[in-house]
């Protein structure tokens, strides 16, 4: 099987992209939204034509808020992010984002403290970490009775690396959005990396399921075939299947995406970032990983 033979490049694809990633994150950071940070957000609508968003700006300057964001909301409306606004400072936004005699129709608004906001920001980092940590044992149990020539946790510890790789490429592609165009983090986004990591723990333990099945059959019929190339073997049984599985998944994201609301935008951008990570790294990371751990097994011996 070709990942097999060439494991070596995908390595270094993803070494690049981790790098990357790492890098962003390192230099920029997350683009942390209102949930994270404490703030307010302000959704308006127009219903004669939409005001210049320069105009608006302009208004908004005038106000001293501070760092604030705003982005246009389709064809009709604007997003506003800003500090927490008192109730003195929210009806002075509202009159700046009034321009000649288009008056806007507030569609939401909402406040969060910066305490509660660290707060989340703390859960969202352990929720994460739990999930990860909830897989690497259950794999391990799961293939507890296979001992030959890998040992079970070696397989979690496979996984764990697996799933590393699938966190940090889209939340280093976030970072790298967030930016240039401004992408914020909020509670969607650690929702998207948690369905991310379900995602491609379920593609891992598939190659990982036929790779202890095919090592089964191996030894029953005493046939002493390499464990790289059962592993191969167990790749190409189950490579159309993981490319379909998720083909499907990003058709429908990119629908999503494309004629979703607003809001779900971020979300299923980074979801299909996502799984477009986690297949690879559950194809060509993951069991060749098996191989080469293998391999460092049998120099020591």
């Amino acid at each position: 099987m070709f990942v097999i033979k060439y494991r070596k490049i995908f390595y270094i694809i993803s070494g690049i992209l981790v790098g990357l990633s790492i890098l962003s994150l390192i230099f920029w950071g997350l683009n942390f939204g209102i949930d994270f940070t404490g703030g307010s957000l302000l959704e308006v609508s127009y219903q004669n034509g939409l005001p210049q968003m320069s105009d608006l700006q302009s208004n908004l300057d005038k106000l001293q808020l501070g760092q604030y964001s705003i982005r246009p909301v389709g064809d009709t409306g604007y997003i506003l992010r800003t500090k927490t606004l008192t109730e003195e400072n929210r009806l002075a936004v509202i009159q700046a984002l009034s321009s000649q005699s288009m008056t806007p129709e507030i569609k939401h608004f909402d406040s969060i403290g910066p305490i509660l906001g660290e707060e989340l920001r703390g859960k969202a980092v352990t929720s994460i970490v739990l999930v990860i940590l909830a897989i690497v044992i259950f794999i391990t149990f799961a293939f507890r009775k296979v001992s030959e020539p890998v040992s079970s946790w070696k397989y979690g510890l496979v996984a764990v690396i697996a799933l590393l790789h699938d966190v940090i490429v889209p939340v280093g592609f976030f970072s790298i959005f967030g930016h240039f165009y401004g992408f914020e983090a909020d509670t969607l986004f650690v929702t998207a990396i948690l369905v991310i990591l379900g995602f491609s723990v379920h593609d891992t333990i598939v190659v990982f399921d036929r790779t202890r099945e095919n090592l089964r059959l191996n030894k029953e019929d005493n046939t002493k075939k390499p464990f790289d190339q059962i592993v191969g073997e167990s790749i190409s049984q189950t490579f159309t299947r993981s490319i379909n599985t998720s083909l499907t998944v990003v058709l429908s994201l990119v629908v999503l995406y494309i004629l979703g609301a607003e809001a779900t935008h971020d979300f299923s951008l980074v979801m299909l970032v996502g799984v477009i990570a986690g297949t690879y790294s559950s194809i060509f990371i993951g069991s060749p990983l098996l191989v080469t751990l293998e391999k460092w097994q049998s120099r020591k011996k």
